[in-house]
């Protein structure tokens, strides 16, 4: 599917304020441990390709794709919404690797901020695991604590099916069945991350072949 974007492009002093603001906002917590901070085995941190002007879906996922290739991976899912486009990136045996951002009015391509860069144990910033022994949360058990999020601080809105990155879930937000958004679940803390950066959704496709 194709479509123009015309919502707000996304310069980088509106990236890093955002943030700013995001981690001042993780707002919930279920579980312990207070991690400490260090570079994933293959860390994107940092690392941006820009490839012009993205007008359309296919234009996200071919900028999406030409920065998935660096690692040996490829594009699955992409999305578009108000603030620019967002693609998922998986791993050769289709397992999801990391997620990404698309800037429609440079083509900048980047590792997404918030649960991607600070929580994904093998492209971002993995954090020390919580106690020894600390079971991982199931992808029914993430689903609960996304609702009993939801419930309390966006009314209406439930989640959908848990997608497993490396170290934490990403799940569609859904009003009425229809996806509205996106939030995280760290998977051994419980900690919960809504992704305010996206803006408004407006439609999203599988990447053929995924």
């Amino acid at each position: 599917m194709t479509g123009r974007l015309r919502g707000r492009r996304l310069p980088l002093v509106v990236l890093v304020a955002a943030v700013a603001a995001l981690i001042a906002s993780v707002v919930w917590v279920s579980g312990a441990g207070s991690p400490s901070w260090g570079p994933g085995p293959r860390a994107m941190t940092g690392t941006v390709s820009r490839t012009g002007a993205v007008h359309d879906m296919a234009g996200a996922d071919r900028a999406a794709g030409r920065f998935a290739q660096r690692w040996g991976l490829h594009v699955g899912e992409v999305m578009q919404f108000s603030n620019g486009y967002y693609a998922e990136l998986l791993a050769r045996d289709g397992s999801r690797a990391t997620e990404v951002l698309i800037d429609p009015g440079t083509g900048a391509v980047q590792l997404e901020f918030g649960p991607a860069m600070m929580w994904n144990t093998a492209y971002g910033m993995m954090p020390a695991r919580s106690r020894p022994g600390t079971a991982a949360i199931g992808s029914a058990q993430a689903v609960r604590i996304a609702d009993r999020w939801l419930s309390g601080h966006r009314p209406g809105l439930h989640a959908a099916e848990p997608e497993r990155f490396p170290g934490y879930y990403t799940l569609h937000t859904l009003r009425d069945g229809h996806v509205v958004g996106m939030l995280s679940v760290e998977e051994t803390t419980g900690t919960v991350w809504y992704h305010t950066w996206h803006g408004r959704f407006l439609r999203m496709q599988e990447h053929p072949g995924t």
